[in-house]
Formats: structure tokens, sequence, C-alpha cells
């Protein structure tokens, strides 16, 4: 899907309401409050009417897309341009291709992004684990910061599988373990990481017979043992794939939605082979809860 896809194939609102009907419902229209089928009204709205709650509803009902008066054209767009930028869509460039204002750019990214959550799932077979520092330098004091003043993200990857980003408050043993303990399963094959004490000392009891470490202390990167590959390098290339976004579209992300830039970094890092991003993307959007503006900002 390109941007002239979307513009020559969603450009009426109705034709957008149709494709996000069909992603909705693939089964047939259903009423959001009681699940019974629901019949299509004879209005300009396209509404929908539920005979058994007595409840008139749209395709947009308590989705990300509720309560919005942006054309649903623009949303398409938006969420294109997020979905094919791979280092990040910042709100300011958003502003400017959509025609619209900075608070509306910044509200409809964080909408798309937060429709990005992903479902849990443990990860098995082979995973990379290791840990970076969110943070740059302290203006005005000519020093970086310490690691504690800086945000704490972990990385694990399974090989050839999903990737995921989990914001932590700190970098500890007891961050590493109940991190592991909620994403790793003990059925795990192998855990590569680092020389960190972090890991030594963090994995849980199930783990730690399962852990390779690769030494970077001593400049060793890549280590075969009987043809298997101990490195992260995996993690680190997509580690640096997020910073590239921080330092190449958005500029700064603060501490408080940080965790929602690392949903999109790995949504999308996830389905970088997936022919069919753009309407994962939607489909995630109908079925996501709505996020009000209150909310994004309290």
């Amino acid at each position: 899907m390109t941007l002239v896809d979307v513009i020559n194939l969603f450009d009426t609102d109705e034709r957008c309401r149709e494709l996000l009907v069909r992603l909705r419902w693939p089964n047939g229209v259903e009423c959001p409050r009681c699940k019974m089928p629901a019949v299509e009204l004879a209005t300009a709205k396209q509404l929908f009417y539920c005979k058994g709650c007595d409840y008139q509803f749209s395709v947009t009902s308590g989705t990300i897309f509720n309560d919005s008066h942006l054309p649903l054209q623009k949303w398409f767009l938006a969420t294109l341009l997020l979905c094919e930028s791979r280092k990040g869509h910042s709100a300011n460039q958003m502003k400017r291709e959509l025609g619209v204002s900075y608070k509306t750019a910044w509200y409809l990214c964080h909408r798309i992004r937060y429709a990005m959550t992903e479902v849990h799932k443990m990860l098995d077979g082979t995973i990379e684990v290791d840990e970076t520092y969110i943070g740059g330098k302290q203006r005005g004091k000519g020093v970086a910061y310490g690691k504690q003043q800086k945000e704490v993200v972990i990385g694990i990857i399974k090989r050839n599988g999903e990737l995921k980003f989990i914001h932590v408050k700190e970098g500890t043993s007891a961050a590493i373990r109940e991190v592991m303990e909620q994403h790793v399963s003990e059925d795990v094959d192998v855990i590569v990481t680092d020389e960190s004490v972090l890991y030594a000392s963090g994995l849980p009891k199930a783990q730690v017979s399962k852990r390779k470490a690769v030494n970077h202390k001593a400049a060793e990167y890549v280590r075969y043992e009987n043809g298997f590959m101990v490195t992260t390098n995996t993690v680190e290339s997509a580690f640096s794939l997020f910073k590239r976004g921080i330092v190449g579209a958005w500029h700064r992300v603060s501490p408080k939605h940080l965790a929602a830039y690392l949903n999109e970094m790995t949504f999308r890092f996830n389905r970088r082979k997936s022919h069919t991003l753009f309407l994962d993307t939607l489909r995630h959007m109908v079925t996501a809860p709505v996020l009000t503006f209150e909310r994004l900002t309290a």
C-alpha cells in the first residue's frame, strides 16, 4: 500500500468506512454492547442499529477514532506514514503533511501508537536480552547523565521471531528478573546476554543454566560454540534503530510517553516483512479502546 493507493482507493469517507466495517466485523456487523447482530440504517451517516439493546452506533464508536472530527482519509494517510517510516514519524512532520494543527497531529500520532500495543506473548526458543539507557546530555553542565538518571529499556528478541522493548524504572537485577518472568517462557532453549552482572544474578532460577554470555569488555561480539552463534547483535541492532528514531524523527521522548514509542517501534519491527502492515494497523485501531486527550495528558 502506497500513499497514491490510499489517495485513490479511499478518497471518500464512505469508502474508508466500508473498509473499517470489514476489518472490525469480518463475520457481519454486531453490536459493541451486547454482541448481537445489527442492521444498517438508511442514513447518510452509515449508522447501525441493534434491536436487542436499542442502540445506534457507527463503525468508529468505541474505537481509537471515537469523537474525532478529522476526515477518515487523513487518518488513513497518517496511519500509512507511521507504518512506512522505519525510524518513526514526528508530529511536526505530520502537521505539515496533513495540514492540521500540531496539537491535532500529536494526538493523532499517539492514538495510532496506542492501537499498536501488542498482545502479551511469552517468548521461547533462542532469545537475546540486553538493556539500554535512553537520555542525552544534561544541558548547561557539559556532563553526561549517569545511568541512574536515564530511562532504562530492556530488549528481548527471539531469533527469527518477535521483539519486545520493556521500559523499567531502574536497571537492577530485580527488574531483569521480573521482566524475564513476565515475558520469557521457562521452556526457553538458550538465553544470550552480555557479561553484565545484572544477568548473572538477575535471571530466574529456571533460566540460569540456559544462559550464554558474550564478553564485550574483551572486545568479543560474536563467538561460535558447536555451530551456535553467541551474540547480542540482533537486539543491539533493534536498539540502534529505535535511537535513530529519537535522533532523526522525534528528537525528544519524555519518560511518560516512552512506552508508547517503544510499542510503535516493536509493532512495526515485528511486521517489517508483512505486506499487510497497513491493514493490520487499521484492524488494531478499530478494536483498541478509546484513548481520550484528557487521559493521554493526565
